[in-house]
């Protein structure tokens, strides 16, 4: 006996006894010759054909349709065809039983029996192309078996390479299952789970391949849905502000809902125009640049119930929306409106997800506007901590914020007065951050600057810090530089307890870092005073202190920021002070932004204002010509602007002699001069009285002509009291 007579003879034996027995044992026969033909790679339809023909045979009189339905089901659960769509219920089983016993023909049951299967079923032959399919199949994929046979590439394909890679793999495996999107024939996108298994046909030797395909559409909806809100949730939670929650929004939605743009209005609690926010195309700039429809629509969703996500732009004979509006707040301040590419029909599915993704851009707002509040208190605490007086001539002060502080910082900073042409200048930097670290700041700031105002010297400050930092709680280990210019000396004095090095640059060579003069942090044990330095402040010296937020990174040394703040010093050497600091916060500022706060003071030294008092005698001009040749030259003021200057100040102290005492014994005439910004001003002094020029001078008395030509203002006073001119150069390259 052949191999199918031997499974087949078993096959008629086994169903027999289920049918009349209904026993366990019998039907768990039917479960192993299922396995042994697949195992022989029997094929489904003979087992169907065989089954059909032995009903047939049974006695009418004890066949029971239904048991042998549930025999053969059995058998062919083995096979890995789906059938289960035959396992929906007792009811519809038996109803299909019941229409089987019905059915005379042989075809009509087996066509029957596969049409009844809610799984779409398809049968292909050895080429690929599909000759056999189910009803179930032409609804889900809207082909129908008009079309016999669709061959590849398959209409309903949507994505061909990953199609051939299927094919391939159930080449070589025999089986395929996977999930795929597949395009219905009336244009819509579904998805289908797919398993194909490799039949081989005895009398051919081909294969042919039986598969199915379910409709999973609404669960990978669902499945989606879900991910791409955990996706915004997790955006959304990173943002910091307006702008980088819509940016965040659209990066999820723009592929799923075809976003062109996000736009969010905020209205001002006072008077003025709402402030728009915008992420995609077109970007607008502010509220005159929406169109007047936009406007409209923002204007009227102010009075609708906050998070009612409505369509706007709607054309209801055509289905399509142009986006949706809501108002986020119960104050109905802010509007959030999300606009498609094109006008386009949205599925409940796309509506729901429109839903989720307005819900958390709500909750992303609150929380960036919380975020806004926290982060304004903050900076203005921290603000009220520092000076707020004028800063001497010569510098310049920065406080830059960490780019999200929910905390306030421990930086600090102080420069004043203490005493005829000295300049206390105070950097510092607490350990920790929030209230505490900030209250630590506040009282070592003002102990700092109320011991330079006693006129003790940077390192005597130091140690009375020591002292002060043991009475209060978390000031243990805070980093203090203090230092004092000396105009009159021209020397600057400095300590540092713990501090990052300043940079120091002076004259044309390259700047240096200030780490003599460096001890340990405050109220750290010592067994030596601490130490002071000093170096030559000549003018124009530039001195730049900070905190270590300026160099700290988690991807550098330290060191080798430090050097770059030099670089940035030596670069910008000739700047006025204002434009080093900003130069120095924009060029060392990390892409995202400062983590830490940062604290910078820089002092130029600025030039030493000159005053002579002397005899207005004519031997005294010459002793004059050169002290301010001298003092405009230690100033780096240059030729041709020197000999002018001069020429000018030469003039008017000859007025001084030649006039100003004409008829009495001779006086004695005062010159001053300073550089403020980037003017030069001189002004001679005498206690005299010039005469009245004429109006034709002749070849003499042209003195005051040459000055008013050759200054860029001049001012000329005079009273019983004396004569003073004023005079004002502007510096080269300057303004």
């Amino acid at each position: 006996m052949t191999g199918d007579g031997d499974f087949f003879a078993q096959y008629a034996e086994a169903l027999t006894a289920f049918v009349q027995s209904k026993a366990e044992a019998s039907l768990a026969v039917g479960h192993e010759l299922g396995r042994r033909a697949l195992s022989e790679r029997m094929s489904m339809l003979d087992i169907i054909e065989h089954h059909s023909q032995l009903v047939e045979e049974i006695d009418a009189n004890t066949a029971d349709s239904a048991a042998a339905l549930q025999f053969l089901l059995q058998t062919l659960a083995a096979l890995d065809v789906a059938t289960r769509g035959f396992l929906d219920g007792t009811r519809r089983y038996e109803q299909q039983r019941a229409r089987a016993d019905d059915l005379a023909d042989r075809d009509e049951f087996r066509d029957a029996l596969v049409n009844s299967l809610q799984e779409g079923f398809y049968i292909a032959d050895h080429t690929g192309a599909i000759v056999e399919i189910n009803d179930a199949f032409v609804d889900i994929t809207g082909y129908g078996h008009d079309g016999l046979p669709y061959r590849a590439p398959y209409p309903w394909v949507t994505d061909e390479s990953a199609t051939n890679q299927r094919l391939s793999a159930l080449s070589e495996q025999g089986s395929v299952t996977a999930d795929t999107a597949i395009r219905h024939r009336d244009g819509t996108v579904r998805w289908v789970a797919l398993s194909i298994n490799a039949v081989t046909e005895k009398r051919t030797d081909h294969h042919a391949y039986v598969g199915t395909i379910r409709d999973v559409t609404a669960t990978h909806a669902v499945v989606e849905r879900e991910r791409a809100v955990a996706r915004l949730a997790t955006a959304m939670s990173l943002a910091k502000d307006v702008d980088e929650v819509l940016a965040a929004a659209l990066a999820q939605s723009r592929s799923r809902l075809d976003t062109r743009r996000l736009m969010a209005v905020v209205w001002p609690q006072g008077e003025g125009d709402p402030v728009v926010h915008t992420a995609g195309d077109p970007p607008v700039s502010g509220w005159s640049d929406l169109d007047d429809d936009w406007r409209r629509t923002f204007n009227d969703a102010r009075d609708w119930l906050p998070l009612t996500v409505t369509p706007v732009g709607a054309v209801p004979s055509a289905g399509t929306t142009r986006g949706f509006v809501a108002v986020l707040s119960g104050a109905r301040d802010v509007v959030v409106c999300l606009e498609h590419r094109v006008p386009r029909a949205v599925s409940a599915e796309d509506r729901q997800l429109v839903m989720a993704l307005f819900g958390h851009i709500s909750l992303a707002m609150q929380h960036v506007r919380q975020l806004e509040i926290a982060r304004e208190t903050s900076l203005t605490l921290q603000r009220s901590l520092l000076p707020v007086s004028t800063l001497p001539a010569g510098c310049a002060v920065r406080y830059e914020p960490a780019v999200s502080p929910l905390e306030i910082g421990g930086d600090f900073y102080d420069v004043l007065p203490v005493g005829d042409n000295h300049i206390g200048i105070i950097v510092g930097d607490c350990v920790g951050r929030g209230l505490s670290a900030a209250a630590v700041m506040g009282q070592l700031r003002a102990s700092t600057r109320a011991l330079l105002l006693t006129g003790a010297e940077p390192a005597k400050v130091l140690e009375h810090l020591d002292s002060v930092a043991e009475f209060i709680p978390d000031a243990f280990c805070a980093t203090v530089f203090v230092a004092i210019a000396d105009m009159d000396a021209e020397l600057l004095h400095y300590s540092s307890a713990g501090h990052v090095p300043p940079v120091f640059a002076a004259g044309e060579g390259y700047p240096e870092l200030l780490t003599d003069g460096h001890s340990v942090p405050l109220a750290v044990h010592r067994r030596e005073p601490r130490p002071q330095a000093a170096r030559p402040l000549s003018a124009g010296s530039t001195l730049l202190l900070y905190t270590d937020g300026l160099v700290e990174r988690r991807d550098r040394s330290i060191d080798e920021q430090i050097d770059e703040v030099a670089r940035v010093v030596f670069d910008t050497a000739e700047l006025p002070v204002d434009a080093i600091a900003d130069e120095i916060l924009t060029r060392l500022a990390p892409t995202a932004g400062y983590d830490d706060d940062v604290a910078i003071v820089v002092y130029r030294c600025p030039p030493r204002p000159l005053l002579i008092d002397a005899d207005a005698a004519p031997p005294r001009l010459s002793d004059v010509r050169h002290r301010v040749s001298d003092w405009l030259k230690g100033n780096g003021i240059g030729e041709p602007l020197v000999d002018d200057i001069i020429l000018v100040v030469n003039e008017a102290c000859s007025n001084c002699v030649e006039h100003a005492y004409r008829g009495r014994e001779p006086g004695r005439m005062r010159i001053e001069a300073e550089v403020v910004d980037d003017r030069v001003r001189f002004c001679v002094v005498d206690s005299g009285s010039w005469k009245v020029p004429p109006d034709d001078p002749g070849t003499r008395g042209r003195g005051l002509l040459l000055i008013n030509r050759i200054s860029d203002e001049v001012t000329v006073r005079g009273n019983d009291d004396g004569t003073s001119v004023e005079m004002t150069f502007r510096l080269a390259g300057e303004g």
